[in-house]
């Protein structure tokens, strides 16, 4: 659980109406599946999700109703122009090799699942092993995403994980049978962390060969266990400063060992970016299916989100479209092009002074006709990316 949660959201029924078809729509790029079980949910965890036995009839009847909901975008065309797939949770190898068989069947028959679609699913190290490593493969996935979090056994049971370091890397040593791109999250911030203890589990990371990174400050989201920890004071709130030193120390030890930043929380090794999530950022259109998934559809004068079942989540006409690809742009190391700078030039007034004031505060810079984020612009993310929404 860490990538591609930005489309997780309300809860409604998978096989529900899939409620926005707008004139002149753009063609949906990416495919986001929600899978909401956990055998456990973590302490800090606010996503839809539940934490049910494995042997409950629920599995049952929600892969069915994806299954439903999968054939039927199929046939009212929403599937044929996808370059990218994520499967994400919860946990979505939870669900466990007989339903996630039929699950990545059914979307084999429903699209082109070919070699060129990046087909991304999430997993916990204790519900992935060699025979379900072998099984996804062959069914079409070609990267995994493993919610590691730490290497180190105190903080993992700080956060409320089920697994334990050792199964972590079992887990990466099995995946990495089948798999070359391979992902892990890593968290800072923990309870119990110290700076050289998040550097042990990059680290660790690196020396167990994955090919991407992400890395996720610790947040206290609101009616969670740490929030309620938080607020009686056996728990201390997260310190700025602490999670700061520990996102510079990861691009120091990640790019020394040949990663790079391409995104404010994501290391790859060339080649290896997650397409997936780089289609949100540059304003590709994306299909949410499964409870508490998001769709974006747009065309050139509105973007709209809503719920698996059809709710308007938001509305955005052209120049809030602009605006928010302004600050979507600025998440990645690329910043934002030639093509976005002219068409806020003509469109916002004060687009220059707002660089000017930027690269003033050293947030971002100029690198030719491209505007860029700084470290520090990463470090200062609110104030960034909020001078471009307030256009």
């Amino acid at each position: 659980m860490g990538e591609a949660a930005d489309m997780r959201s309300s809860t409604q029924n998978p096989a529900e109406s899939f409620g926005q078809i707008m004139p002149g729509q753009d063609p949906y790029g990416a495919l986001y599946i929600h899978v909401p079980f956990c055998k456990q949910r973590c302490l800090y965890c606010d996503f839809t999700t539940q934490a049910i036995d494995h042997e409950s009839p629920e599995l049952r009847a929600y892969t069915d109703n994806m299954i439903l909901a999968i054939r039927r975008a199929g046939r009212t065309g929403l599937l044929g122009s996808l370059r990218t797939v994520y499967i994400g949770g919860g946990t979505p190898s939870f669900l466990g090799q007989k339903y996630l068989t039929e699950l990545l069947y059914t979307l084999s028959l429903s699209m082109h699942l070919t070699e060129d679609v990046e087909c991304t699913l999430e997993a916990n190290p204790d519900s992935l092993d060699e025979r379900l490593v072998r099984d996804l493969w062959a069914l079409g996935v070609n990267r995994l995403s493993i919610g590691v979090q730490s290497f180190n056994d105190d903080e993992l049971q700080a956060l409320g994980r089920i697994h334990s370091a050792q199964q972590a890397r079992d887990a990466i040593a099995a995946a990495k049978e089948r798999f070359t791109n391979l992902s892990l999250d890593l968290m800072c911030g923990i309870p119990k962390q110290t700076l050289e203890s998040f550097r042990a589990s990059l680290e660790e990371a690196i020396a167990l060969g994955v090919s991407h990174v992400s890395v996720y400050p610790l947040t206290i989201e609101d009616g969670t266990p740490f929030e309620a920890k938080v607020q009686s004071g056996e728990l201390a709130d997260t310190d700025p400063d602490f999670q700061a030193d520990c996102m510079e120390l990861a691009a120091e030890v990640l790019e020394a060992a040949g990663m790079q930043r391409y995104e404010v929380a994501s290391y790859a090794r060339p080649g290896f970016e997650c397409r997936h999530n780089i289609a949100y950022w540059t304003g590709v259109p994306y299909l949410g299916l499964g409870e508490g998934a998001v769709s974006m559809a747009q065309n050139a004068n509105e973007r709209v989100r809503f719920s698996a079942g059809g709710e308007v989540l938001d509305h955005l006409n052209a120049s809030e479209m602009l605006a928010e690809d302004l600050m979507l742009g600025m998440r990645m190391t690329q910043g934002i092009g030639p093509e976005l700078v002219s068409a806020a030039r003509t469109t916002f007034a004060r687009f220059d002074d707002v660089c000017g004031e930027l690269v003033e505060r050293k947030l971002a810079r100029w690198e030719g006709e491209r505007f860029v984020p700084t470290t520090r612009g990463w470090l200062c993310g609110n104030e960034l990316f909020g001078a471009f929404l307030d256009l």
